[in-house]
């Protein structure tokens, strides 16, 4: 879940993934940064251990693009894939 987009001030999205299952997991999560007419400038992902039941907060850089500025708006995958 998004919970904060990147901007000028602050130049990471913030981003909840949460575990709903009984163990603890490493979880991958893909956010795509757009611009106001839905480019695509940038697209990440980031790993996080979530713990059984629980929910991690992740920060993503908008590494390298130099474009901030032109960021209107995220999108996040709403299924995080579980790797382990």
């Amino acid at each position: 879940m998004l919970i904060h987009c990147a901007s000028m001030d602050d130049p990471y999205a913030t981003v909840e993934v949460r575990n709903p299952n009984g163990r603890e997991g490493l979880f991958t999560m893909k956010i795509d940064f757009k611009d106001a007419h839905g480019f695509t400038m940038v697209d990440a992902s980031h790993q996080v251990w979530v713990s059984a039941k629980d929910r991690a907060t992740v920060r993503v850089a908008v590494a390298g693009t130099g474009r901030v500025d032109k960021i209107d708006h995220c999108e996040v995958d709403p299924r995080a894939t579980a790797d382990r």
